[in-house]
């Protein structure tokens, strides 16, 4: 049996996916794709997997890719494990609902300000000529255009809309948390990882102005108790390639 994970820094998508690998034990082989040199859309890495994104699980060949997918399937090829994914049907409908909250309403919005702060300066660091020929090779119209959003400069008022919505999350989910001591209940889950990953562990960072301390304390408590699960601290040791200048946010410039 052959397990390979290729990812980039332990942040955001990637340690979406390495955490569960450590939390849970299950033996992988680490494959580092360097973002900042664009590896994700060399030849070698489309023909593994077209969109050109990392991270991509290959698991004796078969291929899997987007992060909550990914996630479930370990469980799913994996049940000899200790789960991160309850084993009653209400707990795992929760935790489903909340992936898909992070999912739909919270990865996009934090990764707006990820990107200006961190592929902004990449990409205009890059010549003109050099620039349009590394557009050519995205395979995602999408994630083309969101480069090329952040060459150009993301608006105040779309960085705004991206505040509001992560605050609105952020709001929600410590009123989930004054009630609960993890996402889906009593269990830590995959639910939590993936808040955790997307926005928890770098709320602050980003966003000083939200007060995440003193408007969030159970979130903040949370994401302590978070950090300190042995997977997780483990993921978070990882290597980090990053350019010590760009490190205020280590974002996954996919």
């Amino acid at each position: 049996m052959t397990v390979k994970l290729y990812h980039a820094e332990p942040v955001a998508n990637s340690l979406k996916s390495i955490i569960p690998f450590h939390q849970r034990g299950i033996p992988f082989e680490s494959v580092y794709v360097d973002l900042h040199k664009f590896e994700q859309h060399s030849d070698w890495f489309v023909a593994l997997n077209p969109e050109g994104q990392v991270p991509v699980l290959d698991h004796d060949g078969t291929i899997i890719t987007h992060t909550t997918v990914i996630n479930e399937y370990l469980e799913d090829a994996f049940p000899d494990y200790p789960s991160l994914r309850p084993a009653d049907p209400v707990g795992k409908a929760r935790m489903r609902y909340w992936n898909k909250f992070v999912d739909e309403h919270v990865m996009n919005y934090v990764s707006m300000h990820g990107w200006h702060r961190l592929v902004t300066v990449i990409s205009r660091n890059i010549e003109s000529g050099d620039f349009e020929k590394l557009m050519e090779r995205i395979p995602l119209p999408d994630q083309r255009k969101k480069w090329m959003n952040a060459r150009s400069g993301f608006t105040e008022e779309q960085l705004a809309y991206a505040t509001e919505k992560v605050e609105y999350a952020l709001d929600k989910v410590e009123k989930h948390l004054s009630e609960n001591k993890w996402f889906a209940g009593d269990m830590f889950s995959l639910a939590d990882i993936n808040y955790y990953s997307h926005c928890g562990m770098m709320i602050e960072r980003l966003f000083p102005e939200l007060n995440a301390a003193s408007r969030a304390p159970h979130m903040i408590e949370w994401r302590d108790r978070v950090t300190a699960e042995p997977g997780v601290a483990k993921a978070l040791a990882g290597p980090d390639h990053t350019d010590p200048r760009l490190r205020t946010f280590t974002g996954e410039a996919r």
